[in-house]
């Protein structure tokens, strides 16, 4: 039986699935829920002053990736301004091609939408990526047809951290573009994920489309921008009104998108200390996991530049990731697992099997994504129980039982 802890410790290591709000954000926030709570589109004076401050917030984002104002589309977060900038690039541009460029790692924001692209006929390119979850620019460049129109590659990856080469990638469509004189593709990265720790200079990354969202800064669910640079023209996917050019219907969620503003900015602001700050927490985790605990892999890259800071995922041998969720749980330690628990699938994670994984190790995975307010504190607490509940399900695993069984009659 594992003990029970005599005081049970709420251990937050899931901040790649979502973050706690910052309290400065909800302070950004709170005037636009009770004062400040006019429509935009009204041309009265409450409905000019939310108008204004939606403005403001346009800037300081545009500011922040180095665009115009006009350039940033408030949506409802990352998985609406993925949709987005697939669907509506897809649809705006097919009379030039209908052939798009990806990887197999991508979040299901993007690739259920080119599953469904391919039902309608569109062909889908997925680039190799190798061991570690990166791929090479090359092959990229390699995959581009003259009826190419999109090539969408997410800056890093929400399950293995792995960090893509989105500004080689960008000078190679440039390369490309420039030798066949076309403006195609163009080019769409998911950077929910990158936004608090790396750089998002829309013109150093040589993006044309862009997807943030709120969520993962410390911000507010529900809110997210995508990023469209100046002469490309997508097809809207929700119409009604002519609000965010036209591009996006419905009245603007005011506090939200204050609020997401707000986030961005601390989160750039802070992101080079932050994340050293939290490299080293994660790399104390990782010490103790390698010396404590056997029969384990660490998938995606190294821990250094090519890896989120925030990210550890990890394989154990013989245990179901599910059943370690659980355990964990009951001991207030909250992380998340490559298998699909919460879906109506059993398979396991679609980012691990892409990048060679073997079906058991991939269902064994545990992802630990740190925060701004985790401590080491927070990791000796972690490691007091997890080598415990390893052992606990190694011991009543089928695996192990058949090996015991074998050698009982063995004897």
């Amino acid at each position: 039986m594992l003990p029970k802890p005599k005081t049970k410790r709420h251990v937050y290591l899931d901040h790649a699935a979502t973050t706690y709000m910052d309290k400065r954000v909800l302070e950004a926030m709170r005037s636009f829920f009770i004062k400040n709570y006019g429509n935009p589109s009204s041309i009265y004076t409450l409905g000019r002053q939310a108008s204004q401050y939606l403005n403001q917030a346009r800037k300081k984002i545009a500011n922040l990736i180095n665009t115009r104002p006009l350039q940033i589309v408030f949506t409802a977060g990352g998985t609406e301004s993925d949709n987005m900038a697939i669907y509506g690039v897809a649809y705006e541009h097919q009379n030039q091609g209908r052939h798009i460029v990806s990887i197999a790692i991508e979040h299901h924001a993007v690739l259920n939408p080119l599953q469904d692209l391919a039902k309608q006929g569109w062909e889908i390119t997925y680039v190799k990526i190798d061991k570690y979850g990166r791929v090479d620019p090359k092959d990229v460049a390699k995959a581009i047809r003259p009826d190419t129109v999109l090539v969408s590659i997410m800056y890093a990856n929400n399950e293995i951290g792995a960090i893509e080469p989105i500004a080689q990638i960008g000078r190679e469509i440039l390369k490309y573009r420039k030798q066949h004189s076309s403006v195609y593709p163009f080019f769409h990265t998911d950077a929910c994920q990158a936004a608090g720790y790396l750089d998002m200079d829309v013109e150093k990354l040589h993006v044309d489309l862009m997807t943030v969202n709120g969520s993962k800064i410390y911000g507010p669910k529900g809110a997210g921008f995508l990023y469209i640079r100046q002469g490309i023209k997508i097809k809207p996917l929700i119409l009604g009104g002519s609000q965010e050019r036209k591009l996006r219907a419905g009245t603007e969620n005011v506090p939200a998108i204050m609020g997401l503003a707000r986030a961005f900015e601390l989160a750039q602001a802070g992101r080079i200390k932050n994340s050293a700050k939290i490299a080293k927490l994660r790399d104390y985790l990782w010490q103790k996991i390698r010396t404590q605990i056997k029969g384990i892999k660490l998938n995606g890259p190294d821990l250094g530049a090519d890896r989120l800071p925030n990210n550890l995922n990890v394989s154990f041998n013989d245990v179901e990731g599910e059943a370690m969720l659980l355990y964990l749980d009951e001991y207030g330690i909250m992380c998340s697992t490559g298998s699909a628990c919460n879906s109506d699938s059993l398979d396991p994670s679609h980012v691990l099997t892409a990048i060679g994984l073997p079906y058991e190790l991939a269902h064994g995975s545990l992802r630990f994504s740190l925060g701004a307010v985790n401590t080491k504190a927070d990791i000796d607490y972690t490691m007091k129980y997890l080598p415990l509940i390893i052992n606990q399900l190694r011991e009543i695993s089928p695996t192990n039982l058949e090996k015991k069984q074998h050698a009982k009659y063995k004897k």
